[in-house]
């Protein structure tokens, strides 16, 4: 009998991914929540999301063997929650949300990494004089405790722009800040962490280099890392990140202590039976290596990159490790050497889609350059400000997926993309 695995807001392209496991043959995959609903829903109740997960689990004709998560909140803590009721394993509530909250999570780091830790401090938006509790010098970078990739994040020089920043926060905090204190509510908080909720901010010292990223799992108190991602300096000046490359290139050293870094950390909290990716900054220049933030779970934005270097999607671990197994992933079985997946962006002001890349266009640009993918975010017709999730610096057109023999060629095919890949964006007001 085929046991049942249910993934929060599964897309056809995941379950494409799901595809490359090796016992794929052996399981049915079922997607719980919609992406609209668990993912790109504005507004949303995490109780609400949780017990309509809860209703549609327990409608469910069959045994319920794994439940993966592979975005970000509100499904990184709905799932364990939900593997606690159906005795699945998973990591605690409380550790995950250790990660989750990015002020609790540095107070914890500072207790057992500070050498990888950036200068920080709690800022309550909705304070008097919110600019008297920052305790760090201009320039810093500010941003909510919770929220979707930059958004709500500012690079502060001044008052001018630190008061500035705290309205447009204020008026936007509690789209996520809200639903993230009903989670918080499903653990016992300790009293700094309760003063500074989910509507909270934090100034965190700005740093530079290049990032790169541990992906592992810990299994039964077993720490173990199967890939490192690199986030190379964009091609664009004007962009901070633009793609994600794997495996990475940084210096073995580097590698080492990013993960010791990670294992440190992750035993500190008591994270067990999940997965993870954590964020490093290295500079280079002063070969100073910062820690940028921890996510508990896999994340589907490395799968295709995996799947192009190693024959299978990153899942591969995820389910192991919810079945109750050892988990593995297999080790440079695909068709890549490198492979790297890259934003199509559009650093101008909002803007109105007049054209996008036809299917002819694209599939010449795959014959061009073997492995090459493009995944389209937007369509004639659309505006740029109404999209979702977007950074603060720049829109997100699409997606480029790109293999390569080396990380230069993975660049100059990154480029002549680019240029091969044209839009018609009519400015707005």
């Amino acid at each position: 009998m085929k046991r049942n695995i249910f993934v929060v807001a599964l897309e056809d392209q995941q379950r494409q991914e799901l595809e490359t496991l090796r016992h794929s043959d052996k399981f049915n995959v079922h997607s719980l929540l919609s992406v609209k609903t668990a993912v790109e829903s504005p507004n949303f109740s995490f109780d609400a999301l949780l017990n309509e997960a809860r209703r549609k689990l327990e409608a469910f004709d069959g045994s319920i063997d794994a439940i993966v998560a592979q975005w970000d909140f509100p499904t990184s803590v709905m799932v364990p929650i939900l593997c606690r009721e159906y005795d699945i394993p998973s990591p605690s509530v409380e550790s995950v949300l250790k990660c989750e909250h990015k002020y609790w999570s540095r107070l914890e780091q500072q207790k057992v990494i500070p050498e990888v830790v950036p200068e920080f401090c709690g800022v309550d938006p909705f304070a008097e004089d919110p600019l008297s509790q920052v305790t760090l010098k201009y320039p810093f970078w500010i941003k909510p405790v919770k929220a979707f990739s930059s958004h709500l994040g500012f690079k502060i020089e001044n008052d001018e722009q630190f008061h500035a920043a705290i309205e447009e926060i204020r008026q936007g905090i509690r789209q996520l800040g809200d639903p993230f204190n009903e989670a918080l509510n499903h653990v016992e908080l300790p009293s700094e962490i309760q003063r500074m909720d989910g509507n909270s901010c934090i100034a965190e010292q700005i740093v530079s280099g290049v990032q790169g990223a541990p992906e592992g799992t810990v299994y039964r108190g077993e720490f173990n890392v199967h890939g490192i991602i690199a986030q190379p300096n964009s091609v664009n000046k004007e962009i901070p990140f633009d793609r994600l490359e794997y495996p990475s290139n940084l210096p073995e050293r580097i590698h080492r202590e990013m993960i010791d870094m990670s294992h440190r950390f992750l035993e500190h909290i008591g994270y067990d039976n999940g997965c993870f990716n954590a964020e490093f900054m290295w500079d280079e220049e002063s070969d100073k290596l910062w820690l940028i933030e921890f996510n508990t779970r896999i994340s589907q934005s490395h799968s295709e990159i995996f799947i192009m270097v190693d024959g299978m999607s990153n899942h591969e671990v995820a389910v192991d490790i919810a079945f109750g197994e050892r988990p593995s992933l297999a080790n440079r079985q695909g068709e890549a050497a490198v492979a790297a997946k890259c934003y199509i962006p559009y650093e101008h002001r909002d803007g109105i889609v007049r054209r996008v890349p036809s299917e002819e266009e694209i599939a010449a640009l795959a014959e061009r350059f073997p492995g090459t993918k493009v995944r389209l975010d937007v369509q004639p017709g659309d505006r740029l400000g109404d999209l979702m999730h977007q950074d603060s610096f720049s829109y997100r057109l699409g997606t480029l997926y790109v293999a390569g023999e080396d990380h230069d060629q993975i660049e100059e095919r990154y480029k002549a993309c680019l240029e091969a890949l044209q839009f018609e964006i009519e400015p707005t007001e």
